[in-house]
């Protein structure tokens, strides 16, 4: 859900306190090569299970990591233009989201759209036969992880004394016991999930989409360094991930592209985290007393973020060297983010708008303020949250497939007898009626202005989110063509 103003106020207030209690100095934090590290797991990090690659099946590996490539192949990827605190920044990371037809996720004021998976009842046509075998393979992939991430909950809530994790797999070094992790459960979760209760789960593994992310740390300008414990260099900042299901599990396979030997790499640094090794790093939310966790992350690992782990807990991913995709599968809260609910609500506003053969042309059939309200909230809606952040990505969506341009033909049609609607409501109010008291005018009026106001400033806001997309593009575009050039031209030393 998109956050408030007073709680994105909140949430700075929080961070400066915290980097004022730390002032100069860096906060503990523990890797598997540290003593403890298998003690703080279990009993402040409970909730994250790790699902070594040698306990996945081959033929998944195989299908997902060609398909990461595929989409690579066919650039797929795209940064985002997503806005913080009224700027508007460029990923460092490349981003596709593949799921259920219709399905959106939206972040940081951005609002992706799927490319379908293959789903029956859906006629989707793919650009290229190696995108549809790619998105099969993430559909499969979902089906698998939302399998083992429901067994793990059900462990979880329902068999007390179970000895080992399916997901720790008995012989991973620094997996949690599952009978330690139940009572961590039981304790920081007031109001269980009843054990008889399956439908509660499954709603919360039922994942609806898959984020994919890839980035080449050698090819970025620059990453920001870890704040709080001095982790390194992140791919992605402290967080929780937005728009979700309470209580939801989020499932992601990593796969960095190459590795060098894990043994040799420990060697070389001592102390801390292998910075030429990916990480996923965990913290307790604004606690500066819990050491925070650095979990390497090797090609073909799968890790779950299970129950509120997402609430109580922020977590970051910490750049290695190589190149690294991984595919994220959440279940989205999309009861405002489907392409059915936005058309439905749509038609709803419309049925004020009275189109008679038998009239002189369109009318309204009602003046009444609920009425104008519904209408002229929803076209704010359809043009700020759809239209234009749809068109606002450009056409990136048809390098995978056509899916989305018909729902997008109709609603900009809808959209264009919204803006009707305006119109002859304008002209209603402008001249009026003579029985039409002037104190009921007025009243509409000061319903309907704020609304028109806001739409001007949306659109304004638009048209200079339009520009930063531009000068980020350029940036981005003349930093490239200079490491090329680096790469290119010998360099000599004198």
């Amino acid at each position: 859900m998109r956050r408030t103003r007073a709680e994105e106020r909140e949430k700075e207030a929080k961070k400066r306190k915290l980097l004022d209690e730390i002032g100069e100095s860096c906060l503990p934090y523990l890797t598997p090569k540290d003593a403890g590290f298998h003690e703080l797991w279990e009993t402040k990090y409970s909730k994250l299970l790790l699902k070594n690659s040698e306990k996945i099946p081959r033929d998944i590996h195989k299908e997902v990591q060609t398909a990461f490539s595929t989409l690579r192949k066919h650039v797929c990827f795209f940064q985002d233009l997503v806005r913080i605190k009224g700027k508007d920044f460029v990923t460092p990371v490349s981003r596709i989201l593949i799921g259920n037809p219709g399905c959106t996720y939206k972040y940081l004021n951005t609002r992706l759209f799927t490319v379908p998976w293959p789903t029956e009842g859906y006629d989707i046509n793919y650009s290229n036969p190696e995108i549809s075998l790619a998105c099969k393979a993430f559909l499969r992939l979902n089906d698998y992880l939302q399998r083992e991430s429901l067994l793990s909950l059900r462990d979880l809530a329902e068999t007390p004394g179970m000895q080992n994790s399916p997901l720790g797999d008995g012989n991973q070094d620094y997996a949690p016991n599952i009978t330690e992790m139940e009572a961590v459960l039981q304790d920081q979760n007031p109001s269980p999930v009843p054990k008889s209760d399956s439908t509660v789960l499954e709603e919360r593994t039922s994942y609806n989409l898959t984020l994919l992310n890839y980035m080449d740390p050698q090819e970025m300008p620059s990453l920001k360094p870890e704040p709080y414990f001095g982790m390194g260099r992140m791919a992605v900042s402290w967080h929780h991930d937005e728009n979700l299901m309470e209580r939801s599990t989020v499932a992601v396979y990593s796969y960095s592209v190459e590795e060098d030997d894990g043994g040799a790499l420990e060697e070389k640094y001592a102390a801390g985290r292998d910075p030429d090794v990916w990480h996923v790093g965990l913290k307790v939310a604004w606690d500066i007393e819990t050491p925070g966790l650095a979990v390497p992350l090797h090609q073909g690992d799968c890790y779950f973020m299970l129950d509120d782990l997402n609430t109580t807990h922020q977590h970051c991913v910490l750049a290695g060297r190589q190149s690294r995709f991984s595919s994220t599968h959440r279940v989205a809260e999309c009861s405002a983010g489907t392409l059915p609910y936005i058309l439905d609500k749509c038609k709803a506003a419309l049925e004020n708008l009275s189109t008679d053969l038998n009239l002189k042309g369109p009318s309204l059939k009602s003046l009444e303020i609920g009425d104008i309200t519904r209408v002229e909230k929803t076209h704010n809606e359809v043009e700020f949250e759809w239209l234009r952040q749809f068109w606002f990505q450009g056409k990136r969506y048809r390098r995978c497939t056509d899916w989305w341009d018909k729902p997008m033909a109709d609603l900009e049609e809808l959209w264009r007898q919204m803006e009707l609607v305006t119109s002859l409501l304008l002209c209603e109010l402008r001249g009026g009626e003579e029985e039409q008291m002037e104190e009921q005018r007025n009243e509409k009026i000061s319903c309907l202005l704020p609304l028109l106001i806001q739409r001007q400033g949306l659109r304004q806001e638009w048209l200079l989110r339009k520009q930063s997309r531009w000068i980020e593009l350029f940036r981005l575009s003349s930093f490239f063509k200079k490491r090329r050039k680096e790469k290119r031209e010998p360099k000599y030393s004198h």
